[in-house]
């Protein structure tokens, strides 16, 4: 909902339990002035008769206050919006107009300025209590405006002592740690230069004072941008917080606009909560399951992927093996992975030609996958499409696709290079390769990977070669917006060597993500937890991998363990089958079956983390409705150390419980004490319980 002063100066969004208010003065200046508890326009009204303090020649009562600072004029903080021409560099904007549009309750607020040529629109919407910002920059003038930084939003936080900051940190197969810490003076500055969303770093941050997991407020923010990104936390001289992000790491140059361009950035959304760290995730769940994830009201299939079985040496009638000893323990969704094309016999050919080994496929995709249809799954593939390997059809008919630096060495990571697919025929060869792929076999899924960075993300001969580092996730974004469009009934997930493209964005095209190459179940409870920060179970692939885990550490871990790990998301399988155990395939069967009957809970269900995998017990819950689930894992245990009970969340005090495996009945938000700790005795390291309202 926006409401606005009667003198159409004042503007203030509010969400169930929060609000978000901002000012524009006689001025000119547009002032930030409240985001947190729900308030009323009158307050706001109020607020905004506060008079800046006074200029002085070495600070300005604008830092810290300013809802979108742009370069130029009497400034010191980070700017928000940098712009050059031929002419000059910076803004000195004037307030033009406002309106609103769409539905109600969820009205769109555009604020424009103008500085010659050059419109800029503000963007605001609430969705729930999350609010959307982004910006349009646009030239309506003649000569080109080159567009070296536009962040989606600048969020300003209210006075507080003692602010703690929290992000998601990590590398390849250890992705989404959390981490807390103290903020300090000058800026924290997190992003990526790789091209893609990352490893090291999900565009997620949130701020708090003293908040726990289920008390006191929290501030967050997360940048929907799927390329190269930078979010910066500054504590200003005068204690004041901001957070500024946006697409693009550094100030280089995003685009040059010429006459009649634009470039609108990508939502830069951010929510408060009182709940604490869970009240806040469960606002993000809930937010990405009503605005975000395609689809998110149908649950994801248990898969079968075929990688870690066959790697590359794969052949139809061994997929057709795997795919009846899937089915015979319940997987929905049989997926080939690498190996099914061109001459991929290893990591170092094939790339680019997106067509069926004649040798493994002799008659194409289409047996296999109405084979797999017969046994009641349906059927996905592995692809890589913005990558290429030189041994290629593709790359030797056209070496000049790909990004590089005119003479300089094309740098090859895992054998292969990146397509330019911010090149117009670059998008148009990918669409008909994979649409002429999705016409010629009922395939169901696709998992997209995407397995190197950006090194020599060069362009020759493009007039304004920097345009690649946007130009590319706009070119990856149409290709995805287009296939959905033509084959809606294809699911596809998001992959990058595991967790390197994981935002916002990608997630308003895809079904599901694959969290991290790491499938060792001890290590996925501290990067799912991670993950389940901001991002909801409903679309963290995990899978059930071979004990010892062969591709990391050797781990040997039970297959209680391993499921119950990866029930806490869109479970997978990706062991080999063909050397499971009759009483191994039994077991699983077991644990698909139980996965089936908890999903509705785990993937649309509220989400509480009883217990942080710190060591010891760790557990989270699943709500919907009536129905509570609850998944435990015992990591470790000194001898004759009891194992803690829980006490459960969210659940009516005054109601009863019924233990749907013991028979108990619990009263409210009671300890189980039964269930875990019997559950979790000897060689149980790991249990799921179940509970019905009654």
């Amino acid at each position: 909902m926006v409401d606005i002063a009667e003198n159409g100066r004042t503007w203030l969004l509010s969400g169930p339990g929060s609000s978000y208010a901002l000012h524009l003065t006689e001025a000119g200046e547009l002032l930030h002035l409240h985001w947190g508890p729900r308030i009323r326009l009158a307050d706001a009204e109020a607020l905004s008769t506060r008079v800046l303090p006074g200029y002085w020649p070495f600070e300005s009562p604008l830092d810290g206050r300013e809802e979108y600072p742009v370069e130029g004029g009497p400034r010191f903080v980070r700017p928000a919006l940098s712009v050059r021409t031929e002419e000059r560099r910076g803004t000195e904007w004037a307030f033009e107009s406002y309106e609103t549009a769409g539905d109600p309750g969820e009205e769109e607020l555009r604020l424009r300025f103008r500085d010659d040529g050059i419109v800029i629109t503000l963007h605001y919407r609430m969705r729930g209590d999350v609010v959307e910002r982004w910006v349009t920059v646009g030239n309506e003038g003649q000569a080109p405006v080159e567009l070296l930084r536009a962040d989606a939003a600048t969020w300003t936080l209210p006075d507080r002592e003692g602010w703690r900051l929290s992000q998601l940190h990590g590398r390849w197969a250890a992705e989404s740690r959390l981490v807390s810490a103290p903020l300090t003076y000058g800026e924290k500055v997190i992003g990526s230069r790789r091209g893609h969303t990352g490893h090291q770093h999900l565009p997620w941050v949130a701020l708090d004072t003293d908040a726990t997991e289920e008390h006191g407020e929290v501030w967050g923010c997360a940048l929907g941008w799927s390329g190269s990104w930078r979010i910066a936390v500054a504590q200003l001289p005068d204690a004041r917080v901001q957070i500024t992000g946006g697409a693009g790491y550094d100030d280089s140059g995003l685009l040059m606009l010429a006459e009649g361009e634009s470039y609108t950035s990508p939502v830069f959304a951010a929510l408060w909560s009182d709940g604490g760290f869970g009240g806040a995730s469960r606002a993000w769940h809930a937010y990405q399951r009503a605005h975000v994830i395609p689809d998110a009201d149908r649950d994801r299939p248990v898969l079968f992927n075929s990688w870690e079985a066959t790697t590359f040496d794969i052949s139809e009638e061994q997929q057709a093996t795997l795919a009846r000893r899937a089915a015979a323990i319940g997987v929905e969704l049989f997926v080939v992975d690498d190996g099914w094309f061109g001459a991929r016999t290893s990591d170092r050919a094939g790339l680019g030609d997106w067509t069926p080994n004649p040798d493994r496929f002799p008659k194409g995709l289409a047996p296999l996958a109405e084979y797999v249809h017969a046994l009641g799954m349906q059927f996905g593939i592995w692809v890589e499409p913005e990558m290429v390997n030189p041994d290629s059809e593709l790359y030797r008919a056209h070496p000049d696709w790909v990004q590089y630096q005119q003479g300089r060495k094309r740098t090859e990571l895992r054998n292969q290079l990146v397509l330019n697919l911010a090149r117009e025929d670059v998008q148009e060869y990918l669409w008909e390769q994979l649409d002429a792929l999705l016409s010629s076999a009922p395939i169901d899924y696709v998992k997209w990977d995407f397995n190197r960075c950006f090194t020599d993300a060069g362009w020759p001969g493009e007039p304004y070669p920097q345009r690649l580092w946007v130009d590319h996730v706009r070119g990856l974004y149409a290709l995805l917006d287009r296939i959905r469009a033509a084959h809606p009934d294809v699911a596809i997930e998001s992959c990058s060597g595991g967790g390197g493209r994981i935002d916002l964005g990608i997630m308003s095209r895809t079904d599901e993500v694959w969290t991290s190459d790491n499938t060792d179940p001890l290590d996925r409870l501290a990067i799912q937890h991670g993950f389940s920060q901001i991002h909801p179970a409903r679309v963290m692939s995990a899978w059930v991998t071979d004990s010892p885990n062969h591709q990391l550490n050797g781990r040997v871990s039970s297959l209680r363990f391993r499921f119950v790990s990866s029930m806490a998301g869109a479970l997978g399988v990706g062991g080999d089958l063909s050397k499971w155990t009759e009483e191994e395939l039994a077991e699983a069967g077991h644990w698909v079956g139980l996965y089936k009957e908890i999903r509705p809970l785990v993937q649309r269900g509220e989400q509480f983390r009883l217990r942080p995998p710190a060591g010891g017990l760790s557990a989270v819950q699943y709500t919907l409705g009536d129905e509570t689930a609850v998944l435990a894992w015992l990591q470790a245990q000194s001898y004759g150390e009891p194992v803690p009970a829980l006490r459960l969340k969210g659940l009516d005090p005054e109601a009863s419980y019924e233990c749907r495996e013991t028979g108990e009945v619990h009263r409210g938000a009671v300890l189980l004490h039964h269930g875990l700790r019997v559950g979790l005795k000897g060689d149980l390291d790991a249990t799921v319980v179940r509970l019905r309202r009654i």
